[in-house]
């Protein structure tokens, strides 16, 4: 999830946990610790484009990581606030909790996160949730807000971060039905179009959890769609993308390609403008994909020769999510 969403969460947990015995420092400790592991964001003013991609949501995603810092937190602040009386162990299972949820919410959107780094490099995604789903954040933001506002033993805190935490894991449920009807409806798509695919994924279209992106193929190739719930015919329709490994035939050993093909999953495609190859990982759909299937992918990466010894790898930008693109996936989510 972003950024602010893990602050709003970790410091309604936080609430949760100490209620009124430790006033809002609670709170405070609470957005620390959901913050943590995204740490790993200072590394991108460093490395390659390509290494910050598999960075970020990697080591300090891991379980490993969770081994090393719960007890470093722990000591910290049961030291700073040893007067109070709130034991180490206390401190433990409070931080335990904190990054614990922190690393088990990040797998519910497509990124991916390295739970078993540095030991291995598998990336877990359950493709369940959007990034940035305000379904999911609105609730936490309020009750966070209020949270701040409110007197310290107001009577109505109890009741705030109940809202901040059960409303969004709730709505998470839900996500995760969507996602089992979703893929019963898929597979049969699947089966009455004899669509054959060596690998697939389907993961929520932006902000909401209604549309659905749908890809599917083998090393040849990908049929990629979009899938809402409330569609009126059980038709999907696909449009056919080649995966053209060929051009990648001259840089096909190097290390930067290597790392976006990693990153990928396997999950892309290969372009040519001029003699520039564009890069596209499926994974994280097209920019407004469900009004023209030619509009490009999210995230798309130019590669160029450098005196024919290095590849340079620039991320495409997003393009701006306009009142058109909402208006439209709002008519796309209403059905085809």
């Amino acid at each position: 999830m972003d950024s602010l969403t893990h602050i709003a969460l970790g410091a309604c947990i936080g609430e949760a946990f100490f209620e009124k015995g430790f006033g809002k420092k609670a709170m405070w400790w609470g957005a620390f610790a959901q913050s943590i592991p995204d740490i790993d964001f200072i590394s991108s003013f460093w490395l390659t484009t390509s290494e910050a991609l598999l960075a970020h949501r990697g080591f300090t995603h891991s379980l490993f990581f969770l081994v090393l810092i719960v007890p470093l937190l722990s000591s910290f602040a049961y030291h700073i606030h040893k007067p109070r009386d709130i034991s180490f162990n206390k401190w433990f299972i409070f931080f335990t909790i904190e990054v614990s949820v922190h690393l088990f919410i990040d797998a519910f959107n497509n990124y991916g996160i390295g739970w078993f780094e540095p030991f291995a490099h598998d990336r877990f995604s359950f493709n369940v949730i959007y990034v940035v789903d305000p379904f999911f954040s609105i609730p936490l933001g309020v009750a966070f807000l209020m949270l701040i506002f409110l007197n310290r033993y107001h009577r109505k805190r109890v009741q705030w971060w109940k809202i901040g935490i059960i409303i969004p894991f709730l709505y998470l449920s839900y996500c995760c039905i969507n996602k089992i009807v979703i893929s019963q409806k898929i597979q049969e798509e699947f089966s009455r179009q004899k669509i054959n695919h060596s690998q697939f994924f389907f993961t929520p279209a932006p902000i909401q959890n209604w549309l659905w992106f749908v890809v599917a193929g083998d090393s040849s190739g990908f049929n990629i769609g979009y899938y809402s719930i409330f569609d009126k015919t059980r038709s999907l329709k696909f449009h056919y993308f080649p995966r053209n490994d060929f051009l990648l035939t001259e840089i096909s050993d190097h290390e930067n390609l290597q790392r976006l093909k990693r990153f990928s999953k396997g999950f892309y495609t290969v372009s040519q403008i001029n003699d520039t190859l564009i890069f596209n990982d499926l994974r994280f759909g097209q920019i407004n994909g469900w009004t023209n299937y030619q509009n490009k992918f999210v995230f798309h990466y130019y590669l160029s020769h450098i005196n024919n010894e290095k590849l340079l790898i620039q991320k495409g930008r997003f393009s701006s999510f306009t009142m058109f693109g909402i208006q439209s996936l709002i008519k796309r989510i209403e059905g085809n």
